[in-house]
């Protein structure tokens, strides 16, 4: 029997090791999965690599991890803002690395990885800093920059239903890169506000497929607003 469910946070996170590359659903705080996140950072792997488009709001979720100084690069499209503080006070004192992608890039990156394509060449940066060391190419006419897909060890995402196959439904816009994610990554690892029995989701409406789901951890929207 299939049943990709686990029963703690803890036990869902503690092979991350150090140096791995994990990817952070969320576009801001809209589909974060914060408490993932928090177990992440008690789990204690550090030398992290962390795809997501931001680097982090205030000091909850990806900017608790990064004031544990447990990242030691962040790849993403929009680093700062206005309570952007954390990795502002990093990435000044030399203490990150920072691997500046644009955002249409940074998402095609990831789905390029899920659907097994090398590469693909894009406008996109082209004749900016961004395009240093890149092959370049003309076509018809205009010209491209070729962009490497973008893989990660894990993901960890949040999603609103699942079932024990892992098959996903979102909630609006905290859909954003978590359908992405889980098929780039080589272990996705979700939490979701409700656990349905199989079944229950309509085929119509599952946007995420089980077979890119590893693990689910139910964390009910009681617990999620308690824990904010």
């Amino acid at each position: 029997m299939i049943n990709k469910i686990f029963d703690s946070l803890p036990s869902a996170v503690a092979d991350v090791h150090d140096g791995a590359t994990v990817m952070i659903g969320g576009f801001g705080t809209a589909g974060m999965p914060s408490e993932l996140i928090d177990a992440l950072i008690a789990q204690g792997a550090r030398d992290l690599t962390i795809v997501n488009n931001n680097a982090g709001n205030g000091e909850i979720g990806l900017a608790a991890l990064l004031k544990a100084k447990r990242v030691r690069k962040i790849i993403c499209s929009f680093p700062r803002q206005t309570d952007s503080h954390v990795f502002d006070a990093l990435y000044r004192a030399g203490d990150i690395e920072l691997e500046l992608v644009p955002q249409g890039n940074l998402a095609e990156r990831i789905r390029a990885a899920g659907a097994g394509i090398g590469g693909f060449f894009t406008p996109t940066g082209y004749g900016t800093e961004l395009s240093k060391g890149k092959e370049a190419r003309v076509i018809d006419g205009k010209p491209y920059v070729l962009e490497a897909p973008l893989h990660a060890d894990f993901a960890l995402i949040k999603a609103y239903k699942g079932d024990r196959w892992g098959n996903l439904i979102y909630r609006k816009t905290a859909r954003n890169f978590g359908p992405i994610m889980a098929t780039a990554a080589k272990t996705a690892i979700v939490q979701v506000s409700e656990i349905v029995p199989l079944g229950a989701l309509d085929p119509e409406e599952i946007v995420t497929p089980g077979i890119f789901v590893q693990r689910v951890i139910e964390v009910p929207q009681a617990s999620q607003a308690a824990a904010a």
